[in-house]
């Protein structure tokens, strides 16, 4: 499960396993998908409860999740865009858009997250 470590691990409960790059530093949560032109699975940001997409190069999907990592919300978002934060909101996972709708990701879903050995 998540700790508050950097790391890559995989995502169950939408579909087969899911590589996950995981940033819970602050750092790496500022970073998030900044600078890159696309991505392979999903990154996931803790604790996080809002993104935006400012200086981003493509569009994202966007799942908020709660602390039990069930699927709150689901939204995709244009580049130079803001999320209002969701209250409940623990976790943000983030991924092309069009990636989450294949996946089945869905509100209501809950998730596991397992590190990757």
């Amino acid at each position: 499960m998540v700790r508050g470590e950097n790391g890559v691990a995989v995502l169950y409960g939408a579909g087969s396993g899911i590589a996950v790059e995981i940033a819970a530093s602050y750092r790496a949560r500022a970073r998030g998908l900044l600078g890159r032109d696309g991505i392979e699975g999903a990154l996931l940001l803790t604790p996080a409860s809002g993104v935006h997409t400012f200086r981003m190069r493509f569009a994202i999907d966007v799942a908020y999740l709660s602390r039990d990592f069930t699927v709150l919300a689901v939204r995709t978002m244009r580049p130079g865009r803001l999320g209002l934060p969701r209250l409940r909101a623990r976790h943000v996972l983030e991924a092309e858009a069009g990636a989450m709708a294949r996946w089945g990701l869905r509100p209501g879903l809950r998730l596991r997250v397992e590190a990757r050995r």
